[in-house]
């Protein structure tokens, strides 16, 4: 008897903790890309109020701007250009994770992190020019 009763208090305490958790766990978002507080103005709306994006954004596409030109002026071939606009897009993307994860905004931390992997996508973009130029 007394073994059952634990049994029955061991479940009972199970089920209570279970909808205890339940309550507190929040809801499901419609979109679960979108984070809690994350405004959903578009890009150029950030940059006005957070610097740290925006110069993130805009070097991104500085980035993209120079490897367009490079790949028309021969200086790097067409698959280079493809290769570095995807590493681009990648850090676009974290960064808009980031921002996501931060109420639309990015630490310091993160600004230097994206900082420093886009200039090793300006290094590769130097040296595919540099080989494509010895090659040649």
């Amino acid at each position: 008897m007394r073994t059952k009763t634990l049994a029955i208090f061991a479940t009972t305490a199970c089920l209570l903790s279970s909808i205890a958790m339940a309550q507190q766990t929040p809801a499901p978002l419609a979109n679960p890309n979108q984070a809690p507080g994350y405004d959903q103005k578009s890009d150029a709306a950030f940059d006005a109020k957070h610097p740290r994006r925006a110069e993130v954004l805009n070097r991104d596409a500085n980035e993209i701007n120079k490897n367009k030109a490079a790949a028309a002026d021969g200086k790097i071939t067409a698959r280079q250009e493809r290769k570095l606009n995807r590493e681009d897009a990648a850090i676009r993307r974290q960064e808009q994770a980031d921002a996501r994860a931060n109420g639309g905004k990015i630490t310091k931390a993160e600004q230097a992190k994206l900082n420093r992997e886009e200039n090793r996508v300006n290094r590769q973009r130097a040296r595919d020019e540099k080989l494509d130029a010895e090659r040649k």
